[in-house]
């Protein structure tokens, strides 16, 4: 069996299709988990990565049968390759070139998927391994909105990527290389952070062990899909009442998180009238680095009320019923 540093490669991927990769990754917490499980991923949520990681199991099919997991996005479980991702593949190779022209710093493929017998439940997918180095080369594709935070340092989701990845490989240190808007390469060198590496493992261990393995549900975690998987596992209400034995200061800070959000949707609209005083009828304006457009839009919309009196025979033939639950706290 081939290594990389520390790591064991368990699975080859040169040859490897696509549905027999994204199989692979099921069998443990990836470098892309890694932030979603810790709740730093803007962009995928704990509970995507769970109901992924549980597909087969005797959980997954009574949610399923309970409807819970049809309401989460069906692309999360099928996790079909979409054209993004054949051309930020595409990409990844050119930033890795760029990365080579820019350092002189060679790499290399690894081909494989990494394991580490201290982390049974994780696993590594690095880009490039840096010949000479005890180190490797995650390269990344972003828009130009991204630059400013590009430019002073590796957001933290991707932190926490690379943290985890250093954890398998025993890497010393890491470089991410990021393709900003097709005409900037931004280079950043990240240390192994023993602190940080076990704050990491020991959360995505925690995970695995007592959600995945456990066939327990992770905590709430404030996502469209936790709420969507809610509303499809208890989607039917029933009257009889019930006393919950809650902290008294669970609802104290829901009363005062109310509150917060009142005050902050009331200041950012104030400074949204602001800026369209400032602009009045410009539809363009520039604020620095930012763009800001107040454009008129025409919208065709249909007059349900009047549709309703003049031809009600019509609305009732195309009328659809849909049921949800309402939540509220009085």
């Amino acid at each position: 069996m081939r290594k990389y540093l520390d790591a064991i490669i368990s699975h080859e991927t040169k040859y490897m299709t696509k549905e027999e990769w994204l199989e692979a990754r099921r069998c443990g917490i990836g470098g892309s988990d890694a932030s979603s499980v810790l709740g730093f991923n803007p962009y995928k949520s704990s509970i995507s990565v769970y109901l992924e990681k549980i597909q087969h199991n005797n959980l997954s099919k009574d949610l399923e049968r309970k409807g819970g997991i049809s309401l989460i996005n069906k692309k999360q479980f099928k996790e079909e390759v979409s054209y993004k991702m054949e051309l930020g593949n595409k990409l990844e190779e050119f930033v890795a070139r760029e990365f080579t022209l820019k350092t002189g710093k060679k790499v290399r493929n690894i081909n494989g998927i990494l394991k580490n017998d201290n982390y049974p439940f994780a696993l590594a997918n690095i880009d490039r391994a840096v010949v000479g180095e005890k180190a490797f080369l995650e390269c990344k594709v972003t828009n130009s909105f991204s630059k400013k935070l590009w430019k002073k340092e590796v957001p933290m989701h991707y932190q926490i990527q690379m943290t985890h990845y250093m954890a398998i490989t025993g890497a010393t240190h890491c470089y991410v290389a990021a393709l900003i808007g097709n005409e900037d390469l931004v280079i950043h060198k990240i240390y192994r952070d023993e602190e940080l590496i076990n704050k990491v493992m020991n959360l995505e261990k925690r995970f695995w062990d007592e959600c995945v393995l456990g066939e327990s549900l992770p905590n709430p975690d404030g996502s469209d899909d936790y709420s969507n998987m809610i509303q499809g596992i208890y989607k039917d209400s029933k009257k009889e009442e019930l006393i919950l034995f809650e902290k008294d200061d669970l609802m104290s800070r829901y009363d005062e998180v109310c509150e917060l959000s009142k005050d902050i949707s009331k200041e950012k609209k104030t400074i949204e009238q602001y800026i369209q005083s400032q602009m009045k009828d410009y539809e363009v304006a520039y604020i620095r680095d930012r763009k800001i457009t107040w454009k008129t839009q025409i919208r065709n919309s249909l007059d349900s009320k009047k549709l309703k009196k003049e031809y009600p025979e019509l609305v009732d033939r195309y009328m659809k019923t849909t049921t949800s639950r309402v939540f509220r706290m009085s």
